[in-house]
């Protein structure tokens, strides 16, 4: 992996961690599991690797949502769910529980810019960046993607902060051509293939 630095607070997005090495510990209150503050928190999970995807929806009227988001992951592939987490309150889940479809894009390795943009607020998003309906649903679909799942909901779970939306796949394209766009504690990356005699 590459890095690039960035500052990217998004709902759902790979959170940042503090440079160097740090034993974490929680005493609890009696009685009580024990359960680390914020910033350890995010130290932790932002030490996990993952890709970055835009959620996108569209109302009734045609008025397009979306929002950057890297908790996204499968979960069965009999039947095809997968699964995005959302932090609330969020005007995008708020238009996805209205419809009840949306699309997962999952960005290619030029799209840091769409994902900074999807990243803040604001609904003139779609008017900055390429996009056409998708084929099974008619969601947002993204120019800057690898691949992207259109999908109707399964089901909402209120979980803390997030709701966890599930998804079940009813339409979908992958691009074999390009290479996602990465995130690692707090940075952009950038992935590749490794050889099978790769050696670090």
């Amino acid at each position: 992996m590459t890095t690039n630095q960035v500052s990217t607070p998004t709902s759902g997005s790979p959170l940042p961690a503090t440079p160097g090495s740090t034993t974490m510990t929680a005493v609890p209150p009696a009685g009580q599991a024990a359960g680390l503050d914020y910033e350890s928190f995010r130290d932790i999970m932002g030490s996990f690797a993952s890709g970055i995807s835009v959620v996108t929806t569209m109302t009734e009227d045609g008025e397009p949502y979306g929002l950057t988001c890297s908790a996204v992951c499968s979960v069965s592939a009999d039947p095809p769910l997968l699964l995005s987490c959302v932090r609330t309150p969020s005007s995008t889940l708020d238009a996805i529980r209205a419809r009840g479809r949306f699309a997962v894009n999952f960005l290619d390795a030029h799209a840091r810019e769409v994902s900074q943009l999807f990243a803040r607020p604001g609904q003139d998003k779609f008017e900055k960046v390429g996009w056409h309906p998708g084929a099974a649903a008619g969601m947002p679909i993204l120019d800057r993607t690898l691949a992207h799942a259109e999908c109707s909901v399964h089901q909402l779970i209120d979980a803390g902060d997030h709701v966890i939306v599930l998804g079940h796949l009813i339409g979908g394209r992958v691009d074999q051509s390009r290479f996602p766009l990465g995130y690692w504690r707090g940075n952009y990356v950038q992935m590749f293939r490794m050889g099978p005699n790769a050696r670090w």
